[in-house]
């Protein structure tokens, strides 16, 4: 996604712009869930599950995050509990067993779509190059 900016950048003035930020946001949407998955394998609250996946490559905005949280613990996905840290009162997340059962069936599917994506683009690429 490094280049991301590049290309949303040469597409803005088209309106093929806002069309690359739809679908960046679409494909970034099932990231989220695996990262935030992955990272509530240690116990976090908001914040320090924000700072961990930014620290990562992965900025989540709180209005993205906390409504993903909720639907993860309402899927029994999640679970969380209220305790005072530093006195104030924080909602730790971390993986229910459910949760962790998940995580593992998610990470299988999302190996074999890189590994899908990495022969048809790794093809596509041969192609060109035999093409010009």
């Amino acid at each position: 996604m490094g280049n991301s900016m590049k290309d949303s950048d040469s597409l803005a003035g088209s309106g093929a712009g806002s069309l690359f930020e739809n679908l960046r946001l679409e494909l970034r949407r099932g990231c989220l869930t695996l990262a935030t998955l992955a990272q509530l394998r240690q116990e976090h609250y908001g914040y320090t599950l924000r700072k961990a996946l930014a620290e990562r490559g992965l900025a989540i905005d709180e209005s993205t995050l906390y409504p993903l949280l909720r639907r993860l613990e309402s899927q029994g996905l999640l679970l969380s509990q209220w305790r005072e840290e530093d006195k104030r009162n924080k909602r730790f997340y971390r993986l229910s067993p459910m949760g962790e059962q998940m995580l593992g069936q998610l990470l299988a599917e999302w190996r074999e779509l890189n590994a899908s994506l990495d022969r048809i683009l790794g093809q596509k690429e041969g192609q060109m190059r035999a093409d010009g």
